[in-house]
């Protein structure tokens, strides 16, 4: 379709996905970039880092999920520069690619507050090669524990914390807590896995602080009640791979995961266009750059604030929704009609969970905790996955995990002895 105009599209991530696909039927040419060829549903990514999930569970190939859209092209490939004024991206082969119209919406990566020399010893959670190598690291840890005769290293390996007491650091910890206690009890014989410290580290005053309050103290209790023991108030000050310091206290883990900042993707900073403090771009009110109205950004890349002062969330609800309004505005464009209104964000609640049976919900004026939110959770999330087989695969997964407190994924893949390797893909 050489005649109609060219929309390239950054990330294959919910905003760029789900404005790809609104786009089906206008008259354009569409080529979606993205370094990897498969879409993740994130809110599950944990996961798969915890065992309970396998990577096809909650990914699907981008060439499977559009195969069936002609207008659109799947290019596998990293871009690393944006030249707004020639309008052309280049890709890390030194490829350029033309367009008309552009949709930047490459997501987010881990923010360690200035101190990026922790990464290599507190990775962060944000694609499945992060999950991959953590649910090794995880894995590995108690059976180091296992060999390990002498008592304090042994404890240190069975010293488990988790960086930041948002949705991501909530679940990752109650999970874990579920592992030790539940899922591995009886399956060695020189430690209790159920010895196994949990600490969840929040800098801020109390754990999802974007929740009510009291749904955040509930939250608390019910982490209390698996085992996890709750830190909140002070930041950590150092980490390496002997543990973390809190204060004037130097806690031993072997264990450390990074939960508690992000950052936008490099790619912002190659508009020179105003950013936030998190490397953001702030976007004009119909998702545009300024200056510049053939190219969008979109998802964890936008800083936008609502009219109630409040910035949009870094969610998936409002990345689909953002990537709904690009199409809104290009197809009225097309059409030659009057501009859509600005782009509002339609909250639709906040979920965490906590554990098994074990979650709170906050929709409007309805506020959920324990069972009933923990149902809500599950039939939130596995409507929202994207095929029918990964719908099937979680529910049957869950329903296993709900009754025998096993996980399905527990393998460690590669040479146990390289820990610090990445775990090949599974």
């Amino acid at each position: 379709m050489p005649q109609h105009p060219h929309l390239v599209v950054i990330g294959g991530g919910f905003a760029g996905l789900w404005a790809s696909r609104a786009l089906a039927k206008a008259p354009l040419r569409i080529t979606l970039i993205d370094r990897r060829n498969h879409h993740l549903f994130q809110p599950l990514l944990y996961q798969v880092a915890t065992a309970g999930l396998s990577s096809p569970d909650i990914a699907a190939p981008l060439r499977h999920i559009l195969g069936r859209q002609r207008n659109i092209e799947v290019r596998l490939g990293e871009v690393v520069a944006i030249d707004k004024h020639a309008r052309q991206v280049q890709l890390g082969d030194s490829t350029q690619i033309a367009y008309d119209m552009l949709l930047v919406a490459s997501g987010a990566t881990h923010a360690y507050f200035g101190h990026d020399e922790w990464a290599a010893d507190a990775p962060g959670l944000k694609t499945l090669d992060d999950a991959l190598y953590l649910r090794r690291k995880l894995l590995l840890a108690f059976e180091r524990a296992e060999a390990e005769p002498d008592p304090a290293k042994r404890a240190a390996w069975l010293s488990f914390a988790i960086v930041g007491g948002g949705p991501t650091g909530v679940e990752l910890a109650g999970t874990l807590a579920e592992i030790a206690r539940h899922t591995l009890k009886n399956e060695f014989r020189h430690i209790n896995p159920a010895d196994a410290k949990v600490r969840l580290v929040e800098a801020g005053p109390r754990v999802l602080s974007s929740f009510p309050e009291v749904l955040s103290l509930k939250a608390r209790r019910q982490l209390e009640k698996l085992g996890v023991e709750v830190l909140t108030g002070t930041p950590v000050s150092h980490i390496d791979g002997q543990g973390f310091q809190l204060g004037d206290t130097h806690v031993p883990a072997r264990t450390v995961v990074w939960a508690a900042g992000v950052a936008a993707s490099p790619l912002a900073r190659t508009l020179d266009v105003p950013l936030d403090r998190a490397g953001r771009i702030q976007v004009e009110p119909d998702l545009t750059i300024p200056g510049h109205p053939e190219i969008f950004a979109g998802g964890d890349l936008v800083s936008l604030m609502q009219a109630n002062g409040r910035p949009v969330p870094g969610v998936a609800p409002a990345a689909k929704q953002m990537g709904n309004h690009v199409a809104q505005v290009i197809r009225a464009r097309l059409a030659g009609k009057p501009a859509p209104p600005p782009f509002r964000y339609n909250d639709q609640g906040n979920l965490a969970t906590i554990g098994r049976m074990a979650a709170i919900v906050h929709v409007g004026k309805l506020q959920l905790s324990g069972l009933l939110a923990w149902w809500f959770w599950l039939a939130a999330h596995v409507f929202f996955l994207i095929g029918f087989r990964n719908r099937l695969v979680v529910l049957l997964n869950w329903a296993v995990a709900y009754w025998s407190y096993q996980r399905s994924a527990r393998i460690i893949l590669g040479d146990a002895d390289e820990d610090d390797g990445k775990e090949p893909a599974a």
